[in-house]
């Protein structure tokens, strides 16, 4: 997968996975990586899948319609590439934190729907359920901060709150932080993960 990996100052803290959303790059999501954490390692990967020249990580067949079919290989296709990238670049295959937005926060979402063992936890920015009517595996020490929006068009109010629900009832720890801006990337909610990221590291990561 085209990636950029780029190591930190601190290799104790989390590998940042950073996931962009439709139409986006690698490049797309790297100044997140410095709000969040500027000292941490991050690894930043294109989506395989091309829908009308636009990279994804995953194909849908309709807006907010995933193939879930295609979901589950390309979320298994990622999580392979994780275990190759951590043995190529030399950083901790079990200290990775995702930070996805839209499309690339549904492919996170899947990571953690999917293996139990791929994400020590994400930063969602505006995501959706990615499946349902699976078991998830048992995400207990996984926390995971979502961003949405009140009036998000694509994802709705409902969907967060479900999102948030399976997940917790996967025993992982969610924060659920709301904007008013639609489903928009907004900096006061990078903020706001980078917020809540802090104080993880200093109560969880050490």
């Amino acid at each position: 997968m085209k990636h950029i990996y780029q190591k930190g100052r601190d290799s104790s803290k989390p590998t940042l996975l950073l996931l962009h959303g439709t139409g986006g790059t690698e490049l797309d999501l790297l100044p997140l990586a410095g709000m969040v954490d500027d000292e941490a390692s991050y690894l930043s990967v294109r989506g395989n899948v091309l829908e009308n020249g636009m990279p994804r990580f995953f194909r849908r067949l309709a807006e907010g319609v995933f193939d879930e079919e295609d979901l589950v290989f390309r979320t298994n296709e990622l999580n392979q590439f994780l275990n190759e990238a951590a043995g190529e670049y030399g950083f901790d295959r079990d200290n990775i934190l995702a930070i996805g937005y839209s499309n690339g926060a549904n492919i996170a979402a899947s990571l953690l729907f999917h293996h139990q063992q791929a994400l020590k936890g994400a930063i969602l920015h505006h995501p959706m359920v990615p499946k349902r009517g699976i078991k998830l595996p048992d995400l207990s020490g996984k926390s995971v901060f979502i961003a949405a929006g009140t009036n998000d068009p694509i994802c709705s109010p409902m969907e967060s709150n479900e999102l948030r629900s399976l997940l917790e009832e996967a025993n992982a720890a969610v924060e659920l932080h709301w904007e008013e801006r639609g489903h928009q990337l907004t900096r006061e909610e990078v903020e706001a993960a980078a917020t809540w990221y802090r104080k993880l590291y200093n109560e969880s990561f050490k």
